[in-house]
Order: C-alpha cells, then structure tokens, then sequence
C-alpha cells in the first residue's frame, strides 16, 4: 500500500519534514538497514584485524595499502553516475503512473452516447465497459505480480465476472503468442457498431467519440505493457550498481582509521567508527535503493503502486456510471443564490482567517503623484531615434545584401541568402 504523508506537510511548521524522519513502513531504514549492519560489521572487522593481529611490518603494508584506496576512491565517480540514473528512474516511474488506464473518460462517453433504460440498453452499457474493463486487467496482471497473483489464471477471471466462459473459450482459441489485452477492444469496438445499427447510438458523432476515448484508454494499456517490456539499459544499471558498490568496498579499507603515531596525514584522530563514510554510504546507497524500487513500481514494496485497489475502484465505479445512475439526474431546484446579483460562499470559524482578499495583479499597487499621470502632447516628447532613421536604415547603421544563388531559373523570392557586410562580419 501507498505511503500517504501529505497531510503531515500541508502547512509548513517548525520540524515538519524532521517528522517523517521517524515512520518506519516506506523508509529508508527499512530499505538499507541490512547493507549498512553488513557494512559496518566488515569494517569493524577489518579494523581488529589491524589493530590487534597484523604485526607490526603487516600493519606498515595495510597503511600504504589504507592510503592507496583512499586515495583512489575518488576517482570514481559515484555522484555523477548515480544522480543521473536516479534522475532517469524517477521520469520513468512517473510515466508509468501516468499510464495507468483510467476508465473515467471511456464511462462517460458510453454513459452520455448508448441509450435505452430497457434491459438491452443496460446490457450494451455494462458489457462495453466490461471489455475496457478486461483490457486493463490483462495488462494489469501482466505487469504487476500482486494483480498477477490475485488472477493468476483465467479461470480466475471467469469467477470473478471480468470474462464470460464463451469469451473465454474465444481468447484461447486466437492463435496468438502476444498479451491479448486488445482483444477486448476490438469486441468494444465492434459492439458499439451495432449499438449505432441498432439506433442505441444515435448519431456517427456519439460513435466517433467512444472510438476516440477507446484509443485513448488502449492508448494508456499499450504504453503501460511497453514500459514493462522496455526497461532501462541493463548496461546502466550495471554501471551504476558497480560504482557504488566498488566505492564502498574500496572505502571499507580507504575509511581505516590509522595509528597517529605514525604521523600519516589526516590520521592524527583514531574515532574507531567511520561516522562520515557512514553518512556517506546511507546517501548513496541509499539512492541506489530508492532507484531500485521506483524502477519497477507493480511489484510489492511499500511505496508501489496499488494495482488491486485500482482494479477495484475501476471496475465499480464504471459500472455505477453507466447503470445506477444512467439518465438519473437531481431534481431541478433554484441554487440557494438565486436573487443574489454577487453570491458570496459563507466560511467556518476554522476557515475565517484563512479569507484574503482577492490577487487583483502585481501591477495594482504601484501609485503616482498627480503630476505625472497626466497626459503629455507627442510635440512635447519628441521623436525616438529610430524613426528619425531613414528608408533601408537600420539602428545600427549596418547594411545587408541579398544574392540570388538559382540561377537566374527560378521563382521570385526562392532560393535567396542573407549575406551580411563586411563591417558586420568578426
């Protein structure tokens, strides 16, 4: 399930973001707990072995060997792999919710264009959005592994109402190796056809608007299956995920603290824990953890999305649109403003002071002494430089010829060049 805190930062207060940093469910420490133990159990580790094994010709070696890695650490550059990548995975995670297919549009266009209150209207209604139904829940189980496991069969789809066992018997007798989530929309857009033969659709109009928010919808399902098929580079990732973690290894023996007898620069203090290449491997390792769990967001993380309860809000919510509550509409009454010429909305003691006056524009506020707005005859301000220049003159003075490089052959105003003059040329 989502992780929701945005009610926790609606209004900005002292330590608002500094809250957060106590939820455990979608955390950073959930994500990186067991890399940072394993990290600083093989520092620490490293560190007895120096300082209570090693003899003491081993320890003069494992020095040089502590002040070659940390010298060479920072040769690789972790920030500037890593920021990119996470960079790319967040513009993809938000594309892929955007793509998610919504039955909102689809509902009112089949709501607003298949008439009939009978039993055949209602039919024709009901099983167009059946099939949009069903044609995102084919994509939906195909790349999300909790949709997948909640219809993990087809049978499935037959108990719980999305197929009918003739459908059914229809989709696997297509001779076809391919996801088969357009399918349905090929029985929507053939079922719509004799809606409009049936009079049901009453016009070519209301018909090319359900053909075009079915695009759309098969639109949302066609791009949301390609970015499970197309994933980031795996050469990236492996770059990426290689960085990061060579840095770090290099860094468990780099990071060593030294005897400060020996006078090796930056080792006069001896901390024994790491607390900055601590900090270190916490942000950057844990960007990498972010990465990985944006990269594919319909699996089972905290923060991914939740594939069931849309499956579930949509599929509901569309059949209410174009059943329940087809053709019913609200009695007509007169709205509480009637005879008000400037109706003024009423506010809770809570909202009272949250009232401002209205943002007329930036440019309002600025006054002027009496004397200067009045109005000035032109003969009194005079002409601006540039229309005292004369005909073909520029401001600059600079002077351009146009050459006709066709030959002489061809149409007026073809095959012209701007070529400037020599004073404009540097």
């Amino acid at each position: 399930m989502t992780v929701t805190y945005t009610s926790r930062v609606a209004t900005t207060r002292f330590g608002g973001f500094s809250r957060l940093l106590l939820l455990w469910r979608g955390s950073i420490y959930k994500l990186l707990y067991r890399e940072l133990l394993l990290f600083l159990t093989a520092y620490l580790m490293l560190s007895l072995a120096y300082r209570f094994l090693l003899s003491e010709a081993q320890k003069r070696l494992f020095e040089k060997l502590v002040l070659y890695c940390d010298k060479s650490a920072n040769l690789i550059p972790v920030s500037f792999v890593l920021g990119f990548y996470v960079a790319l995975v967040l513009e993809r995670w938000w594309g892929q919710f955007r793509a998610v297919p919504a039955p909102d549009g689809l509902m009112l266009a089949v709501a607003g264009s298949v008439h009939g209150a009978d039993a055949r209207g209602r039919l024709l209604r009901r099983t167009l959005l059946r099939y949009g139904s069903l044609a995102a829940l084919l994509v939906l189980r195909a790349v999300s592994s909790a949709a997948r496991k909640r219809f993990p069969t087809a049978d499935h789809l037959v108990q719980a109402g999305f197929l009918t066992r003739g459908e059914r018997r229809r989709l696997e007798g297509l001779r076809s190796p391919h996801n088969q989530f357009w399918v349905p929309c090929v029985w929507f857009t053939a079922l719509a056809a004799q809606a409009r033969r049936e009079g049901r659709v009453r016009d070519d109009s209301a018909l090319k608007l359900l053909m075009e928010e079915l695009n759309r919808f098969r639109g949302h399902c066609s791009l949301l299956f390609h970015y499970d098929w197309i994933s980031v580079p795996l050469v990236y990732t492996q770059v990426v995920t290689i960085a990061v973690y060579t840095f770090f290894v290099t860094c468990l023996i780099g990071r060593q603290f030294l005897d400060p007898a020996q006078g090796y620069a930056g080792h006069e203090l001896d901390l024994g824990v790491p607390v900055f290449t601590l900090l270190q491997f916490f942000f950057y390792v844990g960007w990498l953890k972010v990465a990985e769990q944006l990269i594919n967001p319909f699996g089972e993380d905290d923060d991914d999305f939740e594939t069931n309860t849309l499956i579930d809000r949509n599929f509901q919510v569309s059949m209410l649109a174009v059943d329940e509550l087809y053709g019913e509409v609200p009695a007509l009454e007169r709205d509480r403003y009637w005879d008000a010429a400037s109706p003024r909305v009423p506010y809770t003691a809570a909202a009272a002071p949250l009232r401002h006056p209205p943002f007329r524009g930036s440019a309002c506020d600025i006054t002027l002494a009496k004397e200067e707005m009045q109005f000035l005859p032109l003969e009194d301000i005079g002409e601006t430089p540039e229309s005292q220049l004369g005909n073909g003159d520029s401001p600059r003075g600079d002077k351009a010829t146009l050459r006709d490089t066709s030959g002489g052959d061809s149409a007026p105003h073809e095959h012209w060049l701007l070529h400037p003059s020599a004073d404009d040329m540097v």
